[in-house]
């Protein structure tokens, strides 16, 4: 195995970026960029410890669910979860996030860089509320950078088009569950559980 150890050894394997690449990152949100986070009903946010451990945190809602306060700062809601909380420790240690914004069907993405907070109140709080469900708390992300990233790594993946789609080729959630989490409940209990009526009660 030979390691890359430097940023020249690694420019010589796959080149330097076009002037056009390297330079459309942009440091405010644009009418664009509005119209795309407004179609947007998912999101994955990376943050890192102080120690520099990682996560990356899949948020998702009815699209549009991304808040733009102004050009230069977003508020992401929290909704019920595993209350794992690893990325929002992550922040309380470590405000630096990466964001990137997806549309289904779509394969070019919206990126985006800055430094985040965590907020328990404020006014726009009520502007977020799905079903009733106001949230408890939002990540506020203050905006270094924002760019698009191109359609390559969906068009190799295939992601997008049904006729390749195998979701029976892993274990399914339940026999995971019971595989590794759960290894004391019945696999009849688990399937259903983790069946159709797992996606009720969203936001309760």
């Amino acid at each position: 195995m030979r390691e890359v150890t430097g940023e020249a050894e690694l420019r010589e394997l796959i080149g330097e970026p076009t002037a056009r690449v390297a330079g459309k990152v942009r440091r405010e949100l644009d009418a664009l960029d509005r119209a795309w986070l407004a179609a947007t009903p998912f999101l994955l946010m990376a943050t890192s410890a102080a120690d520099g451990s990682c996560d990356v945190s899949p948020k998702g809602d009815p699209a549009g669910f991304t808040l733009v306060l102004d050009e230069r700062t977003i508020a992401v809601p929290e909704r019920p979860g595993n209350r794992r909380a690893d990325g929002f420790r992550n922040i309380l240690g470590n405000p630096h996030v990466g964001l990137i914004f997806l549309i289904p069907g779509r394969g070019d993405t919206l990126r985006i860089n800055g430094r985040a907070r965590l907020v328990r109140e404020a006014d726009f709080f009520d502007r977020m509320t799905v079903e009733g469900h106001r949230p408890p708390l939002a990540v506020l992300v203050d905006i270094d950078e924002v760019f698009y990233h191109c359609s390559k790594a969906f068009l190799r993946s295939a992601l997008w088009k049904p006729e390749r789609w195998q979701p029976d080729a892993a274990p399914s959630r339940a026999r995971i569950a019971q595989g590794q989490e759960r290894q004391d409940q019945d696999l009849a209990e688990l399937e259903a559980y983790y069946g159709p009526g797992y996606g009720q009660d969203l936001y309760s």
